[in-house]
């Protein structure tokens, strides 16, 4: 990466903040729910309970 100097770079760094604002405001339901589909595949589901008709043994 090139040297630069504050100034650039604080701009830059405001620059690609605004971006991924935008970017958030715009598409952040798609990012929600993408995220969201895919966590709900790696929930651990609980086990259920056992049956009162089994034995115990």
């Amino acid at each position: 990466m090139p040297r630069l100097s504050d100034d650039a770079v604080v701009q830059i760094h405001n620059f690609i903040g605004h971006v991924l604002d935008l970017f958030e405001a715009r598409y952040g339901d798609q990012i929600h729910r993408y995220y969201d589909e895919r966590s709900a595949h790696n929930i651990v589901a609980p086990d259920p309970p056992p049956s009162l008709d089994d034995p115990p043994f």
